[in-house]
């Protein structure tokens, strides 16, 4: 996911997935942590989700706009999930695919033209390495293999949520939390400014590589925990020269999302051709580590 311009992010709340939720009372310290540790235990406790995907990201110039789809079905070993998005922007489309149907993780990606490349991971290997971990003991693997359980758990290790607000989205109420950087990953991603990353000061919105993000809001609803926007924020164009506002430069929206109804099993079931693929497990298993408690 990427970040979109403040037009984007302004459209007319009828029309637009970018409406801001009104803002409420603050919560204490450390609250915003639990409200995001809770949130993505949620998901993975869930009987089934069934939600429809759209998100805007502009790039420079660029403006790329996603649509697909987020399925999950079964709970521990037995979960599933599928997660496909197409991506357009100008004349150019890209396909994603994540899938898993419980014995493997797939993987597959299109660019235009260009040749697909598939990617499958032995998800029983996955599970034995988490074993020796000493973690996933509840048997769901999800939030290590892929889908929407694998980004947020991935924005939960970049980001340290430090500030939330309870409010409104188009009538639902929700959390509004934010997160920035933490700065011991920040430092081993830019180990160059790695000492003023780590410093009381921190690194300025300008400083960081353009296209970087600066921070990050979820829109978490408050009844049943669902994340239902993904906002990244950054220090873009002529900003950046002056060290000025923040504003979002991608958005990710899940809507008319149902939980806990009948999901068609059929969509967890891949069998796609062997040509060009990629076991890719072995690579996988070894860059699999806890994840943040």
């Amino acid at each position: 996911m990427f970040p979109v311009s403040r037009s984007l992010a302004q459209q007319p709340a009828g029309s637009s997935v970018y409406q801001r939720a009104a803002g409420g009372q603050p919560l204490s310290a450390g609250q915003p942590e639990r409200i995001v540790a809770a949130m993505l235990a949620e998901l993975g406790r869930m009987e089934s989700i069934s939600a429809r995907v759209r998100q805007r990201t502009r790039v420079g110039e660029r403006v790329l706009v996603g649509t697909g789809r987020y399925l999950q079905q079964g709970r521990g070993e037995e979960q599933r999930f599928r997660l496909e998005t197409v991506i357009e922007a100008d004349t150019e489309r890209f396909e994603l695919l994540e899938l898993s149907d419980g014995l493997s993780f797939w993987n597959y990606r299109k660019r235009g033209d260009e040749p697909p490349r598939l990617e499958r991971v032995d998800i029983a290997r996955v599970r034995s390495r988490l074993e020796q971990l000493g973690v996933a003991a509840d048997g769901v693997v999800t939030p290590y293999l892929g889908g929407l359980q694998r980004s947020v758990a991935r924005i939960r290790q970049w980001f340290l949520f430090t500030s939330a607000e309870a409010g409104t989205l188009e009538g639902v109420p929700v959390w509004r939390v934010e997160g920035h950087w933490n700065p011991q990953l920040l430092a081993a991603i830019l180990p160059e400014q790695a000492e003023a990353a780590t410093s009381s000061a921190g690194l300025l919105p300008e400083q960081l590589p353009e296209g970087m993000p600066w921070s990050v809001e979820l829109i978490i609803g408050s009844g049943r925990l669902f994340p239902f926007r993904i906002e990244w924020r950054a220090a873009v164009g002529e900003q950046r020269e002056g060290g000025s506002e923040i504003q979002p430069f991608s958005v990710l929206e899940l809507y008319e999302v149902q939980i806990n109804e009948p999901v068609d099993s059929a969509a967890f079931v891949y069998r796609p051709s062997s040509e060009g693929l990629v076991d890719l497990t072995e690579t996988f298993v070894k860059r699999t580590h806890p994840l943040r408690p």
